[in-house]
């Protein structure tokens, strides 16, 4: 059986100290939790998929404050894990304080893209494009002409999410009503599925009838309340469409997990520099299985893979967040 090395807590400053040369990968999550249902769990399965390929064993660390980011990354680079792969924004400014103190380690950063040092591999999704296909299918779903986007924490990427799904909404219903709101400014907005069954509530009790759920391990507590209102939601990241089954409609999946894989089937020999994952390369997309299918209709999912050839030829242009902030299409 593979040999997954848990560090939590106290235990992880004992365990990460140095000691003899690793000849393993290391998995650093951000906060939030290993089994959020959502990112960080796309990264886990990842991670154990290329475990159980190759019969190989990670070490890995469930970040429980702010202060463990630069630790957990000094201590695995210490201890000689290569290469180290870590989850979300929130690892930027650490990277860029530790990866220039070890240039023979390979770090890996996902949602990071800005960074100016030469040996960390920043992958970048582009979550507007598989957002305007989910929010295609949730327009196409209302029976009310109104809509809901539940974010996590209050960021350009959060809002990045929610102003691609606005695009796909209007596209397909130009009068639709598009309710919007973050949970949270804090890294505590990726964990409250309490707040995020309350926001659902208000925004049902405005008229929604489709939720999309961008908020990590809030987004939990989103799918759970629509699903108990009757009402239908989107999950995110990772395929939730199982959680409720025929109450959620379909999954924005962001191909996290491919991205933790290929990191660790390249090892050392990860090539650096800045990435994106869009349609084209299937780096986003939606879900359909058993768990849905009889809520896509053959018209939605022709209209939706009709859209999805047009952005990768260039015929349709979704607006990211990061070009046009104004957002025409949703006011957070």
């Amino acid at each position: 059986m593979t040999l997954m090395k848990s560090l939590m807590g106290a235990a992880a400053t004992l365990a990460l100290t140095a000691g003899a040369a690793l000849a393993e990968p290391a998995l650093i999550f951000d906060l939030g939790g290993k089994f959020d249902k959502s990112f960080n769990e796309a990264a886990f399965g990842g991670a154990q998929r290329w475990a159980e390929e190759t019969g190989g064993s990670f070490r890995e660390i469930e970040l429980q404050s702010e202060a463990q980011r630069e630790q957990a990354l000094r201590r695995f680079a210490e201890a000689g894990a290569n290469p180290i792969v870590t989850m979300g924004f929130g690892m930027a400014d650490p990277l860029s304080s530790v990866a220039p103190d070890y240039p023979d380690t390979k770090f890996v950063v996902i949602d990071v893209t800005w960074l100016d040092v030469p040996n960390i591999r920043q992958v970048g999704f582009a979550e507007h494009e598989g957002s305007y296909l989910v929010g295609m299918m949730a327009a196409m779903a209302s029976k009310t002409d109104t809509v809901g986007f539940v974010g996590g924490m209050d960021v350009p990427l959060i809002r990045h999410f929610g102003c691609g799904y606005a695009q796909g909404v209007k596209a397909v219903n130009p009068d639709a009503k598009i309710i919007a709101n973050m949970t949270g400014t804090t890294p505590a907005a990726w964990n409250d599925p309490v707040k995020g069954s309350e926001l659902t509530k208000a925004q049902i009790s405005q008229g929604a009838d489709v939720i999309y759920a961008a908020a990590g391990g809030t987004g939990v507590g989103v799918l759970q309340t629509a699903a108990d209102e009757n009402i239908l939601s989107i999950g995110v990241d990772s395929n939730q469409n199982h959680l409720h089954p025929g109450k959620v409609l379909t999954s924005m999946l962001k191909r996290v997990d491919v991205a933790v894989y290929d990191a660790m089937i390249a090892g050392e020999a990860v090539e650096t520099g800045v990435f994106s994952m869009g349609l084209a390369d299937d780096g986003v997309g939606y879900a359909l299985d058993e768990y849905n299918a009889d809520l896509i209709t053959d018209e939605m999912k022709a209209a939706v893979d009709a859209a999805r050839q047009k952005i990768i030829d260039g015929e349709i242009e979704v607006v990211s967040y990061y070009a046009d902030n104004s957002c025409p299409a949703l006011k957070f």
